[in-house]
């Protein structure tokens, strides 16, 4: 559990870091995190509950023809596979460059919040420990969902929709994200908005029409349960919250605050779905999670004395810190895929 617990301290160590660094040395220990998670993440052996799953992906695509290889798994996903295998890298390069999307879009994320290092260190627990090392499709698709989130923040719609369109390549469920660009896009020319529409129909259509009674079959009719589901939803559920109570302090600009006022919606609209079914609602909500990120490294904001914003974050910590003993104590799948924590690094 070492391993865990240092990835989750490392940026809490930054975050109170008794002197203020200079830009370069902030840049450079940034670049030396990210790449130490990069290669915990990529570089991992027998994590995660998917593990084997994974492993007869990357099997499927061993001495096949490209055209076969990829219609074996997403098809970005099935690509990374194939190169792999050709190379006779393993899915090691696989978990590599997943790790990587995942963390560089983390890295622009939060480097865009007000505290940073508190917003890396909200994103340890679940979205790199669990949803990083546990699904990495998903965690590919997240990463380029955190690109597409500065983009769309920045105005960049176009940017957006390739983004989520590359995210929907590694994990179909993605695509579900396409009409937040539209919702809350301040475009004003009608042409953009409806080819944007126009590429949200036909691009989720394509990706998920074929695998529709697959995904509904998996999720839904079986009946799937996933363990702590209705905690992690309401865990978006709180900063959501949060945000509609608090929009104009944690967003002051107009267009970035009807980005995260949408996102607050979905993350609700999860709420009441969850009993449902709880494994389908809980993959969705992986794609609302950097709402924590948002909100609570600007939670300082709802304070004006210097004191309470330190308790604030502080109680972030904190609370992270507990989710973490909670998932690595607790959870039962941890102490199956999870623990003991293993590195082919380690083994040589």
């Amino acid at each position: 559990m070492f391993v865990y617990w240092l990835m989750f301290f490392i940026p809490v160590f930054a975050l109170f870091y008794p002197i203020r660094m200079t830009t370069v040395a902030s840049d450079w220990m940034w670049r030396a995190t990210c790449a130490l998670f990069v290669l915990i993440i990529g570089l991992r052996f027998e994590v995660g509950m998917d593990w084997n799953n994974y492993i007869e992906m990357y099997m499927a695509t061993l001495d096949v023809a490209f055209s076969d290889a990829i219609v074996t798994t997403d098809p970005g996903y099935a690509l990374l596979n194939w190169q792999s295998s050709m190379l006779g890298l393993g899915v090691y390069a696989v978990n590599f460059v997943c790790a990587a999307v995942v963390m560089t879009g983390l890295y622009y994320f939060c480097r865009r919040q007000p505290q940073p290092w508190l917003a890396l260190a909200i994103a340890v627990p679940y979205m790199l420990i669990v949803a990083g090392m546990g699904y990495t499709r998903q965690s590919a698709a997240m990463g380029f969902e955190l690109l597409a989130l500065v983009a769309l923040s920045d105005g960049r719609l176009r940017r957006f929709f390739i983004l989520i369109a590359l995210a929907g390549l590694f994990h179909k469920s993605a695509v579900l994200l396409l009409p937040l660009g539209i919702l809350s896009s301040s475009h004003k020319k009608i042409w953009v908005i409806l080819s944007m529409v126009g590429m949200s129909v036909l691009l989720g259509g394509a990706l998920l029409f074929e695998y529709y009674d697959t995904l509904v079959t998996t999720y839904v009719d079986s009946n799937m349960e996933s363990e702590g589901g209705p905690i992690r939803v309401a865990m978006n559920a709180v900063p959501a919250l949060l945000f509609l109570l608090f929009s104009k302090r944690f967003a002051p600009d107009a267009n970035e605050r009807k980005l995260w006022i949408w996102m607050a919606v979905f993350s609700l609209v999860c709420v009441p779905f969850v009993g449902l079914a709880s494994t389908a609602v809980d993959r969705v909500a992986l794609y609302f999670m950097p709402i924590q990120l948002f909100v609570y490294s600007r939670i300082g904001c709802l304070f004006r004395h210097s004191t309470y914003k330190a308790l604030a974050i502080l109680t972030v910590v904190a609370g992270y810190g507990l989710v973490e003993w909670v998932l690595l104590n607790k959870a039962t799948f941890v102490s199956f895929g999870w623990v003991p924590y293993q590195n082919i690094a380690f083994s040589w």
